[in-house]
């Protein structure tokens, strides 16, 4: 029976407390805006920070350069002076010791070439070589202790993944845009053309040539390079811009710099269908005199396997060739006329 005054007791308590709330609302109108509430209940009202890919710019930029190449052209008759061009262009430090990539077009022709760090220090640059294929060329520049840009070995590229572009836009001086992968492009030095490459929707103008494609953590994605370019004038494309990936530009650079030249392999087959029941590549034709050709390799053979790699893919059978050192023999495993065979193949080195 003792439950009845009790009851009573806590409805009076929850009135006297409603209606004492109702009296200081009534009293001080904004204070249920007032940050004292909060404090006293620990509810401490805190500013979301926007959206930002300042640190990863951050991070980035500082490896990112602007590259000025001079062609002096001398001009005939008495009295005329040398003219001077200049095309501009952006490259970015991969080495504290001063190796910087860029694209090839954009040092193509150059008797000199300088180098301006986003720090306002000025170098003259050797060029130590360049791969028309990939359109790529590796500088150096006599420094050390230089920032250079933070690199992921097994980085993987997605389409849909966040990119920045930093370079140097119309002279603009540093500038970062942001878009998209669209698609996502291969490692492998065989050359198949755009396939070669990331395409994005982060925008390329004149100058961004050479500069670095980075991810939202500042990590380098790619070298970028170029517009997509079509011969019909009335198509207005927008949005289709292309980089190397990291992983194939960083090959490139690694053998520039041992051989001053990329060192590709070469079989000397034709082949654009890839057989899934067989789980190998059809071999439409071979060149005449070719590694292929010298090692017995058939038009009408289905390749299944190259030393002890099962064949995937045409582009996959064609990187291991071209990652092959020249000279070397490789075991070739295939089928023909529905018998297995097998045949050494010496690879010899791609002549571009």
């Amino acid at each position: 029976m003792k439950l009845k005054p009790a009851f009573n007791y806590i409805i009076n308590s929850i009135s006297y407390g409603v209606l004492f709330a109702v009296a200081l609302l009534l009293l001080i109108p904004n204070l249920n805006e007032n940050t004292f509430i909060n404090k006293l209940f620990g509810i401490e009202e805190k500013n979301s920070r926007p959206l930002s890919y300042a640190k990863a710019v951050n991070l980035a930029g500082p490896a990112v350069v602007n590259i000025y190449s001079e062609d002096i052209m001398s001009s005939p008759g008495y009295g005329r002076k040398a003219r001077r061009t200049t095309t501009l262009g952006s490259g970015v430090i991969m080495d504290s010791n001063g190796y910087i990539l860029t694209n090839l077009h954009v040092i193509q022709n150059a008797d000199l070439i300088h180098v301006i760090l986003q720090s306002g220090q000025h170098f003259p640059a050797e060029l130590i070589g360049f791969d028309q294929v990939t359109d790529l060329a590796v500088l150096k520049v006599n420094a050390s202790n230089l920032p250079s840009i933070p690199q992921k070995t097994n980085l993987q590229s997605l389409a849909g993944d966040i990119v920045l572009a930093i370079g140097n836009p119309l002279n603009l001086g540093q500038t970062v845009t942001q878009g998209i992968i669209s698609a996502t492009g291969r490692s492998g030095l065989s050359n198949t053309s755009y396939l070669n490459f990331l395409q994005m929707d982060a925008a390329i103008n004149n100058g961004n040539s050479g500069g670095a494609l980075i991810n939202s953590n500042g990590v380098l994605v790619g070298i970028n390079s170029r517009q997509f370019t079509e011969s019909n004038p009335q198509l207005n494309i927008q949005g289709i811009f292309f980089a190397v990936p990291y992983q194939l530009a960083a090959k490139v650079m690694q053998q520039i710099i041992e051989n001053g030249r990329v060192v590709r392999g070469w079989l000397g087959i034709s082949a654009t269908r890839y057989l899934a029941d067989a789980k190998g590549f059809l071999v439409e034709s071979v060149s005449p005199n070719s590694p292929a050709f010298k090692g017995d390799i058939q038009a009408g053979d289905v390749i299944y396997q190259i030393e002890d790699q099962p064949i995937n893919s045409i582009v996959q059978a064609l990187d291991i060739v071209a990652e092959t050192k020249p000279n070397t023999a490789l075991n070739f495993k295939l089928y023909r006329q529905g018998k297995n065979v097998e045949t050494k193949v010496t690879i010899v080195e791609f002549i571009n």
